[in-house]
């Protein structure tokens, strides 16, 4: 069976690093390879069991950070313990909610907030 995980693409892939650890709570499993450029080529994160990869943008790559100016393509939903917890760090950070923290059985409790960098993000805390 295959595994999908998400490689997302941001336009500080260091302040993203310390924003995803101190803010979700990430953890940096994979240390980040930086490039002769300075930026970051590849780094992967991980909350409980949920690890994405991620890279700074890259035009020889073909890959760029999201539009903020539109709406988002993807959303990453994401499994924690605590989503009013999670709120709290994400509001504290200066991100607004777009939904939640708000129970929606048989699903659990749910909130949705866009990252300083573009990416939307579905937390789920689910019932117990």
């Amino acid at each position: 069976m295959g595994e999908l995980t998400p490689y997302i693409c941001v336009s500080d892939a260091r302040r993203a690093i310390d924003w995803y650890v101190a803010v979700l709570g990430a953890e940096v499993v994979m240390e980040p390879i930086v490039m002769d450029d300075g930026k970051v080529g590849h780094v992967e994160l991980a909350v409980g069991g949920g690890r994405w990869m991620m890279s700074d943008e890259f035009d020889s790559a073909g890959v760029a950070a999201p539009d903020t100016s539109r709406f988002a393509a993807v959303t990453l939903h994401l499994e924690v313990d605590d989503v009013d917890a999670t709120c709290e760090r994400v509001t504290g950070a200066g991100v607004e909610l777009d939904r939640g923290p708000e129970d929606n059985p048989p699903v659990g409790r749910v909130a949705v907030f866009r990252d300083p960098f573009g990416h939307r993000w579905f937390l789920n805390q689910p019932m117990a």
